[in-house]
């Protein structure tokens, strides 16, 4: 099994020796500018790590892991346009818009969703394509209701926005996985609400960094959805609650994780890198 230093190697080398389409031109160094510039790479992990549990070599899984990273790097340059989140620093550099300018910004991130789709379609199946676009969809479902809700989500209301925007995303990650091994799907529930509980565990914790941690530390502006007067776990629980809540959203996740029918060493040693990050 190899290690999640291991896996997200692996990816770093395949995001490096992607081919993008010719018709981009000079727009494909805003897309390698924002994909390449950093990043934890949890998701295209998550996706590796798997696969590797469910038996198969993780490479066979690179195009989809790839893909998701895609999509996320995506949501990452159209949320810090003005009209949406509105920050100027991301994985330690300027933003897109404020590198190439707020137009090459929005081309750039519509590039990589389609190119993102483009790479998944290479497999024979339309399952892992089907799983990706369902995510997509989802993250802009929630992003929308991100930004036309003035601080009045109660618990329940903010539960839902993070399942689509942040979610939706990591489940696709065990979800594509599950596709490309060709796992049956009556098999695919466990995968699923351990998936979901990994999406909200992830988010709670987001939340707590962007309370506590600096800009060095994050490499994005922290402090940002307090200053927008976003409703945030942190915000409706308070710092401490909701460090409670993390804690109990690990142990719902490590119960869930230990129920699969699989060898779950390298996710597991995932679920403690996610709870622990202080970036």
């Amino acid at each position: 099994m190899r290690s999640v230093e291991e896996l997200r190697a692996l990816v770093e080398d395949e995001l490096s020796r992607l081919p993008f389409a010719a018709e981009l031109g000079r727009l494909e160094e805003a897309l390698r500018y924002s994909l390449l510039g950093g990043g934890k790479r949890i998701r295209p992990v998550l996706c590796l790590a798997t696969g590797e549990a469910l038996g198969h070599e993780p490479r066979d899984f690179l195009p989809a892991a790839c893909s998701l990273e895609l999509v996320h790097t995506f949501s990452l340059v159209h949320d810090d346009l003005p009209a949406l989140d509105d920050d100027d620093l991301r994985r330690g550099q300027p933003s897109a818009h404020v590198r190439f300018g707020e137009g090459v910004a929005i081309l750039a991130g519509d590039a990589l969703l389609t190119e993102a789709f483009r790479l998944v379609l290479g497999y024979p199946a339309p399952d892992p394509a089907r799983e990706l676009a369902f995510a997509t969809i989802g993250m802009i479902g929630g992003q929308y209701v991100d930004v036309t809700t003035d601080g009045e989500l109660d618990a329940e209301a903010l539960a839902e926005l993070h399942r689509l925007k942040t979610g939706r995303l990591l489940e696709a990650c065990i979800a594509c996985a599950l596709a490309v091994a060709e796992v049956p799907s009556s098999d695919w529930e466990a995968w699923r609400a351990f998936a979901r509980e990994l999406g909200l565990l992830f988010q709670i914790v987001d939340d707590i960094l962007d309370a506590t941690g600096t800009a060095a530390e994050l490499g994005k502006t922290p402090g940002k959805d307090e200053a927008a007067g976003k409703v945030t776990y942190v915000s409706l629980h308070g710092l401490e609650r909701a460090r409670e809540l993390a804690d109990d959203a690990r142990s719902r996740v490590n119960e869930r994780l230990n129920a699969l029918p699989a060898d779950t060493s390298v996710l597991a040693e995932l679920v403690s890198a996610i709870r622990e990050r202080r970036a």
